[in-house]
């Protein structure tokens, strides 16, 4: 997969793609990540991408020309079909998107800087607008790293252990079961003996019912995406808190 990046600040990148899987599979030919400078896209004299805002208000605003001129230069290289601009005004960033994005064969991903973008990029040049949660950031580039770490581990061949892959949060529509390692008893507390006792039926019956316990209590929400085999252990679960609740009556 290509994944295009514009940004003014292409260095900031540097680190995140040589390092861990992501810098592994970008030397291996598995992803690659193509860094443009918007600024090489200003016409004036001063390399300038950003201007007043109509109206007046605080802030400077990225202008189009040099966006929609960075854009278009990638045409014969990219498909164009997925440019991305990342925003807190978009869409969260879910797994399934990444999923979606990860069997495409490119993307565009646009870094807006300052109080965001003319609004006509939104309009007539990006497909899609992503973020990566409810809170602001002084520009887009750490989304775009986040987004093409998420993109990367659904890629085959970036992460040996696929199994690893499908155990992560969300990958099934829920949060991700603990995991313990030795040693099996440390300050008191105790690793779960099914986890030790090598029966794999019975370490995958624990591990999806632990996943959909710690989902009820902390994303509730994400139980919509449970199946049918789901609903006896979430009823065991129901009845193993109602008991506790119960104990713990004054």
């Amino acid at each position: 997969m290509r994944i295009d990046v514009l940004t003014l600040f292409p260095e900031m990148f540097e680190g995140p793609l040589r390092a861990s899987l992501l810098g592994k599979a970008v030397e291996e030919g598995l992803i690659e990540v193509a860094l443009t400078n918007i600024r090489d896209f200003a016409t004036d004299r001063h390399k300038s991408v950003d201007d007043a805002p109509y109206g007046g208000g605080a802030g400077m605003v990225m202008r189009c020309e040099p966006l929609f001129a960075a854009v278009e230069s990638l045409r014969g290289r990219n498909s164009l079909e997925r440019v991305i601009l990342l925003s807190p005004r978009g869409r969260r960033l879910e797994q399934g998107t990444v999923r979606e994005l990860a069997r495409a064969p490119d993307a565009v991903l646009i870094c807006a800087r300052y109080e965001g973008v003319d609004e006509r990029v939104s309009q007539a040049l990006v497909t899609d607008e992503i973020s990566i949660g409810d809170y602001v950031l002084s520009g887009g580039e750490l989304p775009a790293m986040v987004l093409i770490e998420a993109i990367s581990r659904m890629l085959p061949g970036v992460v040996g252990d696929w199994e690893s892959v499908e155990t992560d949060s969300f990958y099934r529509g829920v949060l991700g079961a603990p995991q313990y390692t030795r040693p099996p008893v440390f300050r008191g507390l105790e690793a779960p003996a099914v986890l030790r006792e090598g029966n794999h039926a019975a370490i995958r019956r624990w591990r999806r019912k632990e996943a959909l316990r710690v989902t009820r209590a902390r994303r509730p929400e994400l139980l919509q995406y449970c199946t049918e085999e789901d609903q006896p252990l979430l009823a065991e679960i129901e009845r193993e808190t109602s008991a506790a609740e119960r104990e713990n009556e004054p």
